[in-house]
């Protein structure tokens, strides 16, 4: 188990050197592989633990630096991969979420599910435009949505700015910033600081809550 949770920490951390070895290993069939990691990171409750940032900033930084990935190709297959899994998780909630809420699943954490459905209480459907820029809370937020029944249409008009915004976000910076050499001699840092901007919103929130807590 602990084995397995190192392989994704070092995954995350060194997308930029995991990465060109897939492509090297699988050349065209890599975009396949981002769409499945994508996809599963975002549409499968029981994975939020897959890299989705360092992902896509480490793709944008390749097809900027070494030029054995497309951008335009990606910012595609990246959107359709997000769109397929926002949407599958949606519905997924929404047939069966309430009942997964009841019962006490190992592989599923609880307190992650109800964390995202205190923040859809506090910011309504801005939380899936919110949630998309925060590991984890990402890959609930929609399957959240789901089991509290948005309404589609208002669901699908927050997810598709989010997924806009964080796909160009995370692929141009990386394209644009992959050929800096402090960006390629300190990526580990790069994505750490990545990770910690992108936490920031959750623990200012329950730093907030917890203040609240203790005055009442």
């Amino acid at each position: 188990m602990m084995e397995t949770i190192h392989h994704w920490i070092d995954l995350i951390l060194h997308a930029d050197t995991f990465l060109p070895k897939l492509i090297a290993e699988y050349q065209g069939w890599i975009y396949l592989i981002l769409f499945a990691i994508i996809f599963c990171e975002t549409g499968l409750v029981v994975t939020p633990f897959l890299p989705g940032d360092s992902l896509l900033f480490a793709a944008g930084a390749i097809a900027g630096s070494q030029g054995s990935l497309n951008i335009y190709t990606l910012l595609l297959l990246v959107f359709v991969a997000v769109f397929a899994g926002d949407n599958s998780n949606y519905f997924i909630g929404r047939y069966i979420g309430p009942k997964i809420f009841n019962l006490n699943l190992r592989f599923i954490r609880k307190d992650y599910l109800i964390k995202t459905h205190s923040f859809y209480e506090k910011y309504g459907g801005r939380v899936l435009i919110m949630a998309r820029f925060m590991p984890i809370i990402r890959t609930f937020a929609p399957f959240v949505a789901g089991v509290g029944s948005m309404r589609y249409t208002r669901f699908l008009s927050f997810s598709v700015l989010g997924n806009i915004l964080w796909i160009n976000i995370c692929l141009w910076a990386g394209y644009l910033l992959g050929t800096n050499e402090f960006v390629k001699t300190h990526f580990t840092v790069v994505t750490l600081i990545i990770i910690a901007v992108s936490l920031v919103p959750a623990m200012f929130g329950a730093l907030k809550g917890l203040l609240r807590s203790q005055r009442s």
